[in-house]
């Protein structure tokens, strides 16, 4: 097989860092060779800025362009499902940012496509594909730590002057931005266990969506995850796994982490260096989960291993749940 050849939906921030992360990898394993937006003009800004040979000025012509074997969609959350079927139901590959859906059922009914389809699709999570994460559940495996007691995560930035992020209409709101990240972490670290309980609580912003939120998860064995996220001020942003015989931690932006600490010894996990300035903080990172999708697709997987369908059902499961407790509904959760 050739190079993976990606096709971008969407001309924005996170599209712009993916576009630079990608260049960080060998050109003969990963080729853009399109791009889409609803404004032709942002796309051929971006094909021009990035040396995508094709600019299509609507999604409809991406999914239909044959050149491309894998879309990276980039676009709000609340266009995450129609664009997402759209390529789906072209035969494309789909690499779609989280959330994947507004709601669980958003995630089935992609799922569900993807697999009448036969294609591959997953979330991308790109937190689950640092060589840190790696280490982690590595370290896991090998009963490093002995048997895990207690999560902590925290994520929290000023965010609410962002309207995508504030705005209903627009899916804003804390957990389906940057909450769920503590989340799918919590998840992962117990191995895809549906915890037994979900307690919420919160804040909510003028406009109807959550600010500021608590989740704590309790499993089975009186195993618990406790995670804090806000919009309204800049938190720690570290992450600590206890166990039984020690404690690993993650001192800084742990869903996109270049550092852990296994019982007070560091290990660092350098970035590949970005080509071009980025967005957001480590987003060159970006590269692992698109080498990742490049591996599933020579190996004719549908699905990923490390963030699976069965993953992304599981945190929009307790996203809708913890979005219940704190009274926040979107014109998606209508039946």
């Amino acid at each position: 097989m050739g190079p993976t050849r990606w096709g971008i939906c969407s001309a924005g921030k996170i599209s712009h860092d993916f576009l630079v992360a990608l260049k960080t990898l060998p050109p003969e394993d990963h080729k853009v060779v399109a791009i889409a937006s609803r404004e032709l003009s942002r796309a051929q800004k971006y094909a021009q800025m990035h040396n995508i040979p094709k600019a299509h000025g609507s999604y409809a012509e991406l999914a239909q362009d044959p050149d491309v074997d894998v879309v990276y969609v980039g676009v709000i959350h609340p266009y995450h499902l129609p664009s997402t079927l759209l390529f789906i139901q072209a035969g494309k590959n789909v690499l779609c940012e989280k959330p994947l859906g507004m709601n669980a059922a958003e995630v089935k009914a992609m799922v569900r496509a993807a697999r009448e389809k036969g294609v591959f699709l997953m979330e991308a999570f790109w937190s689950r594909f640092f060589p840190a994460s790696e280490k982690l559940r590595s370290l896991l495996r090998q009963g490093t730590i002995g048997d895990v007691v207690v999560v902590h995560a925290d994520f929290g930035f000023h965010l609410l002057t962002i309207p995508r992020c504030a705005e209903k209409e627009l899916g804003g709101g804390g957990v389906l931005d940057i909450g769920l990240y503590c989340v799918q972490w919590a998840c992962m670290v117990f191995s895809g266990e549906k915890p037994e309980s979900i307690v919420a609580s919160g804040f909510l912003h003028e406009t109807g969506v959550d600010k500021t939120g608590s989740i704590i998860l309790n499993f089975s064995g009186g195993r618990q995850a406790v995670l804090n996220y806000t919009m309204v001020t800049q938190l720690p942003n570290q992450a600590t796994i206890s166990g039984t015989k020690g404690i690993i931690e993650f001192p800084h932006f742990f869903w996109s982490p270049v550092q852990l600490v296994v019982n007070g010894k560091n290990e660092e996990f350098p970035l590949p260096p970005p080509s071009q300035q980025l967005n957001f903080p480590n987003s060159a990172g970006l590269c692992y989960e698109a080498e990742h999708v490049r591996q599933c697709l020579l190996q004719g997987l549908k699905e990923s291993p490390v963030m699976s369908h069965a993953d992304s059902e599981l945190v929009h499961s307790i996203l809708d749940e913890v979005r219940r407790q704190l009274g926040v509904s979107y014109p998606q959760d209508q039946p």
